[in-house]
C-alpha cells in the first residue's frame, strides 16, 4: 500500500463551507440545493482556464453542469488538471465532434422496446428511471438524455417498464439506473424495489449509482432500512480517482455493505485522471478498504466530445497487465469495451496465451517468464495405463 493511501490521509470535513451547520451540511436536500450549477457559483471557489469559461457557454445545450458542494470540496482550486475538476467541469473541448464519435455511443435507443427499458443481454434489462444526476460527469454515455439539456423529453412509464418485465419471463436481473435512482423519494424508490421483488423470475435487482460519491448525506438510516428488506439487492457505485475515496465515503459504503447490500465499483478509464497503473493501484487499494470490489473498468464510450477525456485502449490493457501479480487479484477490474452502436460490453485481457495446440498452452506469467501447462488430451493419449 501506498503511504497516501492510509486513511488518515483522506479527506474529511465541510472545507469551504465550514460556516454551515451540521444539521445542514449533513442533509441531502440541502447538498441538493446549493449545488454548484453556474460560471459565477465556480468563479467565488476558483480561477476558471479559458477553456472552462467556454464550457460553461457549451454546457448549456448539451450537458447541465451540476456540483454538489461535498465534492466540489475535492477540486483543488490551484490545479486545472486537477483529477476532480476535469471530471466535472465543463470545457470548450467539448465542442469538438470526431467522426467516430456518437450521440447515443452504445446504441440504446435500439434495444428500448418500451421507454425506460434497455434489453441487449438474454437474461436482464437496464430499467432507467430518472433523468436527474446529483452531479454531472463531462464524459457521460447519456449526455443525450441527462439532465434534459438537449430537451430529450425523457418521462418513462414506470408501469409500462414494470410490465415488460413480467411478461418476459427469461428477465432473471434488474439494473436500475438513470439519471441517478437514488435521488428518488424514498417512498418512490421503496416502491419500485417491492414491485420488482413481487416479479417471480427477476432473482436479484442492481441498483447503478453515483450518489455515495458525490452525496454520501443521501444514504440516510431511513434508506438503509429500506435496502435491508430487500432479499437480493447488489449495488455498483462509480469512483475513477482516489481523492474521491473520502472518510465520509469510507463510512457510507460501511453503511450499505453492513446493511446486507453487496458492492461493487465500475471505473472509466479517463485521460489525464486515471490513466497510470500508479493512480489506478491506488484506487483499488482505497476501494477495498471501503469493502468495495473493484468490477469493471471501461474503456470510455465514444460520447460526442469526449475526445480530451479518452485514452487508445492501449493504455487499459498495459494498465490491468501491470496491476497483475503486483496487487491482490481479488482487486483487479475487468477491463470492457462497450462496443460502439450497441453490441455489449466485450471484455479485454493482456495475452499470457502465447501458444495453444495439441501440445497444451505456453503461458507467459506477470514478470514474464514462459511456463508450459500440457494439454491434457495429449497427456492422456500417451499413457498406457488408463482404465479403458
Amino acid at each position: 500500500m501506498y503511504p497516501i493511501d492510509k486513511k488518515e490521509n483522506w479527506f474529511s470535513g465541510k472545507g469551504h463551507w465550514s460556516n454551515v451547520s451540521d444539521e445542514e451540511w449533513f442533509d441531502w436536500k440541502w447538498q441538493m440545493r446549493n449545488r454548484l450549477t453556474r460560471k459565477e457559483h465556480f468563479l467565488k471557489y476558483l480561477q476558471l482556464t479559458d477553456n472552462e469559461m467556454g464550457g460553461f457557454d457549451i454546457a448549456i445545450n448539451k450537458l447541465s453542469v451540476a456540483v454538489t458542494p461535498y465534492f466540489f470540496n475535492l477540486i483543488d482550486p490551484n490545479n486545472p488538471n486537477c483529477p476532480i475538476r476535469k471530471q466535472l467541469i465543463p470545457s470548450s473541448l467539448e465542442s469538438i465532434t470526431t467522426n467516430v464519435e456518437l450521440k447515443d455511443p452504445v446504441g440504446e435507443e435500439n434495444a428500448m422496446p418500451v421507454p425506460g427499458i434497455v434489453h441487449r443481454y438474454p437474461d436482464r434489462v437496464l430499467f432507467l428511471v430518472t433523468d436527474r444526476c446529483a452531479s454531472y460527469c463531462r464524459y457521460c454515455t447519456r449526455s443525450r438524455m441527462v439532465s434534459n439539456a438537449q430537451d430529450y423529453g425523457f418521462h418513462p412509464s414506470l408501469e409500462e417498464g414494470f410490465k415488460y418485465i413480467e411478461k418476459n419471463t427469461s428477465i432473471r436481473d434488474v439494473l436500475i439506473s438513470g439519471g441517478d435512482p437514488l435521488l428518488l423519494s424514498d417512498e418512490k424508490l421503496h416502491t419500485i424495489l417491492n414491485r420488482l421483488k413481487k416479479i417471480s423470475h427477476v432473482e436479484f435487482v442492481r441498483i447503478g449509482s453515483r450518489v455515495p460519491v458525490f452525496l454520501p448525506q443521501r444514504i440516510t438510516d431511513n434508506l438503509l432500512s429500506i435496502f435491508k428488506e430487500q432479499e437480493n439487492l447488489w449495488m455498483s457505485i462509480h469512483i475513477n480517482h482516489p481523492l474521491e475515496c473520502t472518510i465520509e465515503l469510507y463510512d457510507t459504503c460501511r453503511k450499505i455493505v453492513g446493511s446486507g447490500i453487496p458492492l461493487g465499483n465500475q471505473t472509466v478509464l479517463l485521460k489525464g485522471i486515471n490513466d497510470s497503473t500508479r493512480i489506478m493501484k491506488s484506487l483499488l487499494h482505497r476501494l477495498m478498504m471501503m469493502k468495495v470490489k473493484p468490477y469493471y473498468l471501461y474503456q470510455c464510450d465514444l460520447i460526442e466530445g469526449s475526445s480530451h477525456l479518452r485514452t487508445d485502449p492501449s493504455i487499459g490493457l498495459k494498465i490491468i497487465s501491470e496491476l497483475r501479480g503486483f496487487t491482490s487479484g481479488y482487486s483487479i477490474p475487468q477491463f470492457v469495451i462497450d462496443a460502439p452502436g450497441g453490441g455489449g460490453k466485450i471484455p479485454v485481457n493482456p495475452d499470457y496465451i502465447l501458444r495453444n495446440d495439441e501440445e497444451g498452452m505456453l503461458l507467459k506469467n506477470y514478470e514474464g517468464d514462459t511456463y508450459h501447462y500440457p494439454s491434457n488430451e495429449g497427456f492422456l493419449s500417451k499413457n498406457t495405463f488408463l482404465i479403458p
